[in-house]
């Protein structure tokens, strides 16, 4: 239903391809600071890029059970403004029930649920 709402989007197509066994979705929040191209750069980057290497970061960061559940942090540089370092942006992904129980990982940013 938050798909449906736009709340998250589903990147499971790509992310498929870089290794996932299964499904994955992304906040708004971590979409439009990682992945979506910022004006300046449109030319230089695309989202496919910035999306392929957002999934690929991620794949290689063992998921761990915890204490609020199934959840491993990682970095990213993402160039934010042409001619500026990269920023490095931190990245949550948890493991957890999707609408019918199946496992969902979504990539959200530390501070969201």
């Amino acid at each position: 239903m938050a798909i449906a709402d736009g709340v998250l989007i589903d990147v499971s197509d790509m992310a498929k391809e870089a290794g996932y066994k299964y499904p994955v979705a992304m906040t708004d929040t971590v979409y439009h600071k990682c992945v979506a191209v910022p004006k300046d750069l449109k030319g230089e980057q695309d989202e496919d890029g910035r999306l392929w290497d957002l999934l690929w970061m991620s794949r290689f960061r063992k998921i761990v059970r915890g204490s609020e559940g199934t959840t491993a942090t990682f970095e990213l540089l993402v160039q934010c403004k042409p001619n500026v370092e990269p920023e490095l942006v931190t990245i949550k992904a948890v493991c957890g029930p999707g609408d019918s129980a199946e496992p969902v990982v979504t990539l959200m940013m530390p501070t969201e649920d």
